[in-house]
C-alpha cells in the first residue's frame, strides 16, 4: 500500500495565509529583517524566498546584504540598532557567516523578543524547561507536519538521527514534550540500522545523502526527512532513500517539497508572535 506523502507546500500556503489573516488585525505591519554577510548563492535564495514569504503575509521586510569582509563589531552594531528599532519584530541573520564573525556573539546579541530564529541560547533555554517563547523553525515545521496529519506521538518510539543544535535537539525536545519515547542518533551511532528499526517516527537530520536506506525503516513507519543536500548528480535530496523507504513506510515527507516550505511559514508565525508581543 502506498504511503501518504505529506505536502509541505500545502501545509505552508495553508499557515501563511493563517498569518496574513492574524497579522491583518495588528496596529501595524509586522517586521522582519534579514542580514546576510558576504554573496554565496545558495543563501541569497533562501534570503529572497523569505522576502516573498513576508510579501505574501503583508509583512514589512528589510534585507541587508553585507561584504564578507565586514568587521564583526560593525555586525553587532547593526543588530544592536535593529534591536531597538521598533518597527522591527524579528531579526534572522542568515548562515552560514564568514570564519572571522563568532556566531555565538552574534546570537546572543540578537534581543530575545526578536530571536525569531531561537538561536540565543535563552531562546533555546525556554525550550528546554517547557517555557512558553519562539520554537526554532525547522523542528516546528516537523512538528507542525505531524499534528497537520494527526499522527499520534504519545507513547510512540521517535528516533531522531541528527544532533545538530538547530534541528535534532530542539526537535528531540518537542517530541518529549508530546510524550513521545525519544532515542537521538548520529552518524557516529554504531547500531544506527537497529535504532532506526524500533521507531513508529523516523526523522532524519544528519546532511547526509541516502544516509537512511529501506532496511532502516520499520514497516509501517513514519518518516520525516528534515534534510536538504544535493546528490552527486546536483539534484536536491533529504537523507532519506525516498523511492525505497515509500514502499515500507505509513507517512513519508518529500525532499524537496516537505518540510522545507513549512520551515519558512514558521519563520512567519514566529514573527507574526513577535510583533503580537510588541504591540500588546
Amino acid at each position: 500500500m502506498a504511503p501518504i506523502k505529506m505536502d509541505g507546500k500545502a501545509l505552508a500556503a495553508k499557515i501563511k495565509e493563517e498569518v496574513r489573516t492574524r497579522a491583518e488585525q495588528l496596529s501595524r505591519r509586522p517586521g522582519l529583517a534579514v542580514v546576510m554577510v558576504g554573496e554565496d548563492p545558495a543563501s541569497k535564495v533562501y534570503v529572497d524566498g523569505k522576502k516573498k514569504d513576508c510579501e505574501q503575509c503583508g509583512f514589512y521586510s528589510e534585507e541587508y546584504i553585507l561584504p564578507a569582509e565586514i568587521a564583526q563589531e560593525e555586525l553587532l552594531g547593526l543588530i544592536e540598532e535593529l534591536n531597538s528599532r521598533a518597527d522591527i519584530d524579528g531579526i534572522l541573520i542568515q548562515h552560514p557567516l564568514p570564519g572571522h564573525i563568532d556566531e555565538k556573539a552574534v546570537v546572543r546579541t540578537i534581543a530575545v523578543d526578536k530571536d525569531v530564529d531561537c538561536f540565543n541560547p535563552y531562546s533555546v533555554g525556554q525550550l528546554l524547561v517547557g517555557e512558553e517563547g519562539f520554537r526554532p523553525c525547522t523542528p516546528a515545521a516537523a512538528m507542525r507536519m505531524l499534528h497537520e496529519y494527526e499522527i499520534p506521538l504519545s507513547g510512540k518510539n521517535c528516533v531522531v538521527v541528527g544532533r545538530s543544535n538547530i534541528v535534532g535537539k530542539p526537535l528531540a525536545l518537542m517530541l518529549l514534550a508530546e510524550h513521545a519515547t525519544v532515542t537521538i542518533c548520529h552518524t557516529r551511532t554504531r547500531d544506527l540500522k537497529e535504532q532506526c528499526l524500533r521507531a513508529d517516527i523516523l526523522v532524519s537530520a544528519a546532511g547526509r545523502p541516502s544516509l537512511i536506506t529501506a532496511d532502516m525503516v520499520k514497516e509501517g513507519a513514519m518518516v520525516v526527512d528534515v534534510a536538504m543536500n544535493r546528490n552527486k548528480a546536483g539534484k536536491l535530496c533529504g537523507d532519506v532513500d525516498y523511492d525505497a523507504a515509500a514502499e515500507k513506510a505509513s507517512y513519508i515527507t518529500p525532499v524537496p517539497g516537505g518540510v522545507g516550505p513549512v520551515t519558512r511559514a514558521m519563520l512567519m508565525e514566529n514573527t507574526l508572535l513577535a510583533a503580537q508581543a510588541h504591540q500588546k
